[in-house]
């Protein structure tokens, strides 16, 4: 490899743009896993391009290069199992091909030649019809159902292609695929989907969780992948995720059709969902292209999200001749449909601050109508992102929303660029402190805790719902405490008085002591919500929830802290054997995360804060929960369903489990007690049916002994 690369011109600056590309498609790839990508399927598509091209010129072997394989969704707890046939991603037409002039290669060129290598691979004459059915590409998750005798017995996500992790509890409870296959009574076969949320449940669910003061969810995909990592399947049967089936890649004892629009036809007639409604049969990449083209504007009509369209080979005696790659296989490609991008003036470019320190370009932009809202803002993702696009002040660039959400600057009309411009210059200094700069891997931060825009953006996630949840403590407010008040510090605000809050504008003494009351009940959040608050890289809401099961209180937690930064051999091995077969005892936590983890808590500041708090009354310890056999209650079985009128269900299913009862999802001849609210649903028609005892909170209630 070294001789080829010292042969290419400007390798040194090839190079360097490689590894740069290589560290934001991981980062990237890590965001895609957790759910939380913050770039379009567009952007990663050109990262990923842009690498290979690179790769393609400098020589880089094939063993050497990143593997784009399918995004790995395993999550601790979960049993995981080998896939029989692997779950392949599909090849995919992107915009950003581009020909040897380095022009843009259209979809419609892209599936010509797709369709002229099929035909190759089957000997077939150039230009011989070929059927290909089209299908709507379901914007969900993919899943791979086992069938034993009809009876669904296996479930499996998709995983990194070659296993994925069981979530066969979760599809059952939740009633996204049948059970049972109809006319089905002998023989085994897997069948594929995508689980999705169709978005009037979709909607219905996050109005429940605004009305409960709870965050809402992104979108639906997002949602549903994690509503089926819910260790506790309980209550996913009234979120309304389904199931559209489409693929059977093996089969033993059970006669099938031969063509894919054959199969669609029999998992149909079995009585599982499949979208057979929208799908289209062409005999040549022409017509397949022309349907996949038309329907842009009907994927708005439908209730549920699609973000493109399938493209297959029919007949399936064609599959083992036509093969796969490691990534894909030969026998299908995707069709993305390309989000709504429009054009507009970049008047500035402006670096915010995060509550980490983290220094995050943004484009201040000529206000233009982008689906459905005014953008006026844009992300710019990082500086090397910036760099690689070279955006500059003055470009007229081009606009989407990520997920249809997040406005993002994709790309910039070069052609278009007034003269004068230059490129920009990552910030050496923070631009609100003055600091020098640090950098780690493609971020660079500013290494001041004290910079104000860290302290208010610490401070907003401190008393944020998911944290602290101080009720009238918002950002107006804490900028006028940081400058009138001294506050810098998360036990700082706990030390505000109804004279210091009610001397401040739009403040009053009856809004300052409900702002002091808040900050009273929240002291008592316990060690969880703390850890959460204090925004400590690689510590969100689970990661706290397993430190402060392991360690139960502050005290505890931090002296563990010091004993692995200084290496205490047994401390470390604790979390992070040095075999990589073996797991730490807190789930979830590796190595890298938990040397960042442990350090970041044994550091002074961080120390000095849980001292405050101690100091401020708060409390640095694990919440108990209350444990009681209720007679009645404990050793029952609940289900619930319907809006309680002053319970949350969570909050009743808690109340129950802490009285010794179970809560399930589902009602069954084995249930003991119903416990409905309003629009109750099918649930209570099946206790109805089955004799099963129904109760209202009241009843609920009185059995609690409340």
């Amino acid at each position: 490899m070294t001789e080829r690369v010292n042969e290419v011109a400007g390798a040194d600056d090839a190079l360097a743009e490689l590894a740069t590309l290589r560290e934001q498609i991981a980062h990237h790839e890590a965001l895609y896993r957790k759910g939380t990508p913050e770039v379009p399927d567009s952007v990663f598509d050109e990262l990923f391009d842009r690498y290979q091209e690179l790769a393609d010129s400098l020589g880089v072997p094939t063993e050497e290069r990143i593997d784009r394989s399918p995004g790995v969704d395993h999550t601790d707890g979960f049993e995981t199992v080998a896939h029989r046939v692997p779950m392949l991603s599909l090849e995919k037409l992107t915009p950003n091909r581009r020909d040897a002039d380095g022009q843009p290669v259209p979809y419609e060129e892209q599936l010509s030649a797709w369709f002229e290598r099929r035909l190759k691979d089957l000997e077939l004459p150039p230009g011989s019809p070929l059927s290909l059915l089209v299908e709507p590409k379901i914007d969900g998750i993919s899943v791979s159902l086992l069938y034993e005798s009809g009876r669904l017995t296996r479930a499996v996500t998709r995983g990194d292609g070659q296993k994925g992790d069981v979530i066969t509890a979760q599809v059952l409870e939740a009633g996204a695929a049948p059970a049972q296959l109809h006319g089905v009574s002998a023989g085994a076969l897997e069948v594929r989907g995508e689980l999705y949320w169709p978005r009037d449940a979709f909607d219905a669910y996050n109005r429940r969780l605004l009305a409960a003061g709870d965050k809402t969810i992104a979108n639906p995909r997002n949602g549903c992948a994690g509503m089926m990592k819910r260790k506790d399947p309980a209550g996913l049967g009234e979120v309304g995720i389904r199931a559209f089936l489409y693929q059977i890649p093996w089969s033993e004892g059970v006669s099938l059709p031969g063509t894919q629009s054959g199969v669609l036809g029999w998992l149909a007639e079995t009585g599982a969902d499949v979208y057979t409604d929208e799908v289209h049969l062409a005999s040549d990449a022409a017509s397949a292209y022309a349907y996949c083209a038309g329907y842009h504007e009907r994927r708005h009509q439908l209730p549920f999200d699609i973000d493109g369209m399938v493209i297959k080979v029919d007949e399936l005696a064609h599959y083992p001749a036509l093969g796969s790659t490691g990534h894909h296989p030969h026998w299908g490609i995707a069709y993305k449909f390309p989000p709504e991008r429009r054009p507009t003036r970049l008047r500035a470019i402006s670096v915010q601050v995060g509550k980490s320190g983290k220094l995050t370009p943004v484009a201040e932009l000529e206000p233009v109508a982008l689906a459905g809202t005014t953008v006026s803002r844009a992300s710019l993702h990082n500086f090397p992102e910036l760099a690689r696009k070279d955006v500059r002040v003055g470009d007229r660039v081009f606009v989407e929303k990520a997920g249809d959400i997040i406005p993002q600057v994709v790309g910039v009309d070069h052609a278009a660029r007034p003269a004068g411009t230059v490129p920009f210059t990552p910030p050496e200094v923070c631009p609100t402190c003055g600091s020098a700069v640090v950098s780690e891997e493609i971020f660079i931060y500013c290494p001041n805790p004290a910079c104000p825009d860290q302290v208010l953006e610490r401070l907003k996630h401190f008393a944020g719902r998911q944290a602290m949840d101080v009720e009238g403590l918002g950002e107006a407010l804490l900028v006028q405490v940081i400058e009138k008040a001294g506050v810098r510090r998360p036990d700082d605000i706990f030390r505000l008085t109804v004279p210091q809050l009610a001397g401040l504008e739009r403040m009053g003494e009856k809004s300052a002591a409900n702002v002091v009351a808040a900050l009273e009940g929240a002291k008592g959040r316990g060690l969880a919500r703390i850890l959460v608050g204090l925004a400590i890289r690689h510590v969100g809401v689970s990661m706290a929830e397993e430190l402060t099961k392991h360690w139960r209180d502050a005290d505890a937690l931090l002296a563990f802290a010091a004993r692995y930064v200084e290496g205490d051999p047994e401390a470390v091995a604790f979390v992070a054997p040095d075999k990589s077969s073996e797991r730490g005892a807190v789930e979830g936590l590796g190595r890298k995360s938990a040397d960042s983890i442990f350090a970041e808590l044994n550091a002074a500041s961080v120390r000095a804060v849980f001292e405050g708090l101690a100091a401020a009354g708060v409390s640095l310890a694990a919440l108990e929960t209350r444990t009681r056999d209720v007679e009645g209650v404990a050793g029952k079985t609940f289900v619930l369903t319907g809006t309680l009128p002053t319970l949350k269900r969570a909050e009743a299913g808690a109340r129950i489990k802490e009285a010794g009862g179970k809560v399930v999802g589902s009602v069954s001849a084995k249930t003991d007690y119903v416990v409905a609210g309003e629009e109750a649903g099918s649930k209570l028609e099946k206790a109805q049916k089955l004799g099963v005892a129904v109760l209202d909170e009241a009843a609920l209630l009185a059995m609690l002994g409340e």
